[in-house]
Formats: C-alpha cells, sequence, structure tokens
C-alpha cells in the first residue's frame, strides 16, 4: 500500500494553496463510520506536524439505538490520539417522512454554528470517491447539465464556514485498508444498507456498472474532474461579466444592459441570471432549472415586463434590466415617503428606479 498518510497531505497541502485555507483551527465531522474515522485519523498525523489545534464533532441524531454507543466511541477514539471531542445532540419531534434530508440539514447547521461560535474556519467531511461517483449517477438521472455531473466540489461555503473534503478522489477501500493496518476500528451504520434511499440503490449498482461495462470509480471520478473544470470555466465568464456589466443598485439589487445580457452565449446567460437571484434573494442554491431556463427564454422577449423567481422580482424597465427583493402585494410605497426618503438621500435621483425597487430602498432605510 502507498503511504496514504503522504498522500493526504499533498492533498491538504494542495487544497490550501488553491483556496487558501487556514489550517491552524480545523474541526472534522466524525460519525464513528470507516470513512469518517479514516478521516480523523489523516487529519490529526497532519495538523499536529503542522501546530494546529483540530476538534473532533459527531452529531449524535439520536434516531437509532446504537447513537449513543457511537458518539461515546468516537469520543473515546479522538481523546486517545490527543484530539478534542465535542458531541452535538440534535433535539427534534419524532421525524415520520424526509428522515434522511432533515437529518443531514441539521447535522451541517449543528457543526457550522459549533464552528462559527468557536472560530473554527474550516470543516472537513469525508466524502470520498464512491460518495462522488454516486453524487454524479444521480445527478444523470435526474437530467442535470454541466454543474450537477461535476458532483461534489472539494470546498463549499455554509454558514460562513468552508466545508471541505480532501478525500473526494480517494478509494474508500484503500481507506478500510489503512484503518485495517492501523488497527483502528469503526462503525457500520445499518440505514447504509436501506434500499429505500435512491443513494442505497446507486451505491449497490455501481459493482455491476464495473463489473459488465468497466465503469470504475476511478473512471466516474475522472469525468467529474472534467466536469468541475468547465464548470469552473463558466464560472470565470459569469464573474467577468457581473464585474464588468452589471451595476448594484445602492445593496438592493442589480441592473445590466438587455443588449450587452444578449451577446452572451446561452450558458453564460442562465448562469449570470442564476448566481444574480442567487445573491439578491440571498439562497444557498440558485432557482430550479426549468424555472431559470424560462425566465432566460423569456426576458429578452418584447413584451417582457417582468417576473419573479427565487425570492426575486426581475423587471424591464428604462431600457434595462433589473433585479430585485421580491416584495409583497400588500407592501405600498407613498409619494410622501419616497420624498422622505431622497431628501435624505438626493444620490439616488440620478436615475430612474423601477417602483419595486424604490420600495426596497425605503424598506431597507427603515431597518438601520
Amino acid at each position: 500500500m502507498k503511504n496514504i498518510q503522504q498522500i493526504f497531505n499533498n492533498e491538504m497541502k494542495s487544497m490550501s494553496d488553491e483556496f487558501g485555507l487556514d489550517y491552524s483551527r480545523v474541526a472534522v465531522a466524525v460519525s464513528g463510520g470507516a470513512d469518517s474515522m479514516a478521516l480523523l485519523n489523516l487529519l490529526n498525523g497532519y495538523i499536529k506536524e503542522k501546530g494546529g489545534k483540530l476538534t473532533a464533532l459527531c452529531v449524535n441524531h439520536h434516531l437509532r439505538a446504537e447513537a449513543d454507543e457511537e458518539a461515546a466511541y468516537v469520543k473515546e477514539f479522538s481523546q486517545s490520539i490527543g484530539v478534542d471531542c465535542q458531541i452535538l445532540d440534535w433535539e427534534h419531534e419524532p421525524l415520520e417522512t424526509g428522515i434522511e434530508t432533515k437529518a443531514r440539514s441539521a447535522r451541517y447547521d449543528l457543526m457550522t454554528r459549533w464552528c462559527a461560535d468557536n472560530d473554527y474556519p474550516v470543516l472537513f467531511v469525508a466524502h470520498h470517491l464512491r460518495d462522488q461517483a454516486e453524487t454524479f449517477l444521480i445527478r444523470l438521472q435526474r437530467g442535470s447539465g454541466v454543474d450537477g455531473l461535476a458532483a461534489m466540489s472539494k470546498t463549499i461555503r455554509r454558514n460562513g464556514i468552508v466545508i471541505a473534503r480532501p478525500l473526494l478522489y480517494f478509494d474508500p477501500r484503500t481507506l478500510r485498508d489503512y484503518l485495517v493496518s492501523q488497527n483502528i476500528e469503526w462503525k457500520e451504520d445499518a440505514s447504509n444498507q436501506c434500499t429505500e434511499f435512491l443513494r442505497v440503490r446507486v451505491r449497490n449498482i455501481l459493482p455491476i456498472l464495473e463489473r459488465e461495462l468497466g465503469l470504475s470509480l476511478k473512471k466516474i471520478g475522472t469525468a467529474t474532474k472534467a466536469m468541475a473544470e468547465t464548470k469552473k470555466m463558466f464560472i470565470k465568464y459569469v464573474d467577468e461579466f457581473i464585474r464588468k456589466r452589471c451595476r448594484n443598485t445602492y445593496g438592493c439589487g442589480w441592473r445590466f444592459k438587455p443588449q450587452d445580457f444578449d451577446k452572451l452565449e446561452s450558458e453564460v446567460k442562465f448562469r449570470v441570471l442564476a448566481e444574480l437571484i442567487r445573491q439578491v434573494g440571498k439562497s444557498e442554491y440558485p432557482p430550479e432549472y426549468e424555472a431559470l431556463k424560462r425566465l432566460q427564454d423569456a426576458i429578452m422577449g418584447a413584451h417582457f415586463r417582468g417576473s419573479t423567481l427565487g425570492g426575486c422580482e426581475i423587471l424591464r424597465f428604462n431600457d434595462l434590466i433589473w433585479i430585485t427583493k421580491e416584495s409583497k402585494n400588500t407592501e405600498t410605497l407613498s409619494k410622501e415617503q419616497w420624498r422622505e426618503y431622497t431628501a435624505l438621500h438626493p444620490e439616488v435621483l440620478k436615475f430612474r428606479l423601477p417602483y419595486k425597487l424604490r420600495l426596497n430602498l425605503v424598506k431597507k432605510n427603515k431597518k438601520k
């Protein structure tokens, strides 16, 4: 077996260089399963060498009889290798539907909140090559485009915390071999065998795809990397358009010239709308693909005057496209309110502003 610790250390350095990660105080999500136990031990070796501080976070969902025992094992093992461990309890009402989704959301909220409260800018999670392959196939089944088929990225940001995935292209079989070589035990989660979950069904067909078609985890991983590079190129074009051609309107939205927008390739148009709506709507994710495509097709039409999507109002006014926060139909702006606002902010009189944006400017001023 190759020196997995050295391979892992090289990946950690590469991620630090690419994403500017600070490893002085980091947390790691540990469930007690093989993947997270391997990550915990590998991280401990790296962070100790760098003189940093590592804390293990274990979320007890209280959904299975074994949960308390697994959390206790994680804490005991963490302490045995000199790593602090925090058990985070998820308090919830009885759950009947959407258990997996709700548990995942609660898990990330608990861990990122702990990281924010304790000044830990990076949280490591143990997603690996099989997880990446499963995500690719699930998104392929849903008809995803480039972004979906790029599957998981090495880093994302949630609640102000960087979620980092240094094992994303490590084969889980290698991780288990590593644990055996280190005499480290792990706990098996019975829910990983529950075929009610799509991900488990996809996981079960992966060996068949490899045996019958030669479609290995490594080959799927190579495809996701290629898609990720394409995604990165599109992001560069989108960022350039927003920086050069879009104007932020007093912190209440964006505006751009339709003729500039019309010169873009279709895929870039789609992504510009997705990013601006995501920003204005303050959402973690952009609106659904089909809804965005309908807006993209409509926005340049001669009869387009306005639409709502993703918590935003998209308007055509004064030969510009405007994106601002969606307001309730019951909200109104009087002439007197606008006069009072412009008396305090005369600079806004330089532009003809759509009514919905003026309404949001006044609302924002009241909150100060």
